[in-house]
């Protein structure tokens, strides 16, 4: 019996201790992850919208969140890019919890006259050599510089403006990262007045 209430309290001991020197490392840690993050933040802004110098935060209006979104897709943050002080257009953030891998998180900057300057991923974790493809400057390009409502994903060949060649592999993906860009265009033009 004395064995067992000694193991007991070995075992506590270490676990005050390494639950002690966690906290310590949460501590150390938080502020260079979180300057991390806002620095990640910040180059996705300036990539999606090379011409504004400075992003204003726009507080999110739920009831419009709400009614353009679909399928899960969530309008985190948005952002006013003002090139010059003047009104350029926005940069949104959202999420989509479709990607193969789970959630994918991007920002989508878009002109005051609606065109879409194009995406960047802030989380992904998709497959490696295939729903990773995404990252990809190529297919990500087939969204930039084209003034849509909404894109859809194409097996066959993109056509049209609003198409977009499937990731070869990467369906689910494509589907997640587009749905996630739509709703941004959407959150955008109805910030813009509904262009």
């Amino acid at each position: 019996m004395k064995g067992i209430i000694k193991d007991c309290l070995i075992l506590f001991v270490i676990t005050l201790i390494a639950g002690a020197a966690l906290g310590v490392v949460y501590d150390i840690t938080k502020e260079p992850i979180a300057a991390q993050e806002a620095k990640k933040k910040v180059e996705a802004q300036q990539g999606v919208f090379a011409e504004a110098d400075t992003f204003d935060a726009v507080e999110i209006d739920e009831a419009i969140a709400s009614s353009i979104v679909a399928n899960g897709v969530t309008i985190d943050e948005a952002y006013d890019a003002k090139a010059a002080g003047a009104h350029a257009g926005y940069v949104v953030q959202a999420t989509s919890p479709n990607g193969y891998g789970g959630n994918i998180t991007l920002m989508v900057g878009v002109t005051a006259d609606g065109t879409c300057n194009g995406y960047s991923l802030l989380t992904i974790n998709e497959t490696a050599g295939l729903g990773m493809n995404a990252k990809n400057a190529d297919w990500a390009a087939q969204f930039a510089g084209k003034a849509v409502e909404a894109f859809e994903v194409t097996k066959l060949g993109a056509s049209a403006d609003n198409q977009v060649d499937a990731i070869s592999g990467a369906t689910i993906t494509s589907n997640a990262v587009t749905e996630a860009v739509n709703a941004c265009i959407a959150y955008a033009n109805a910030l813009e007045g509904g262009n």
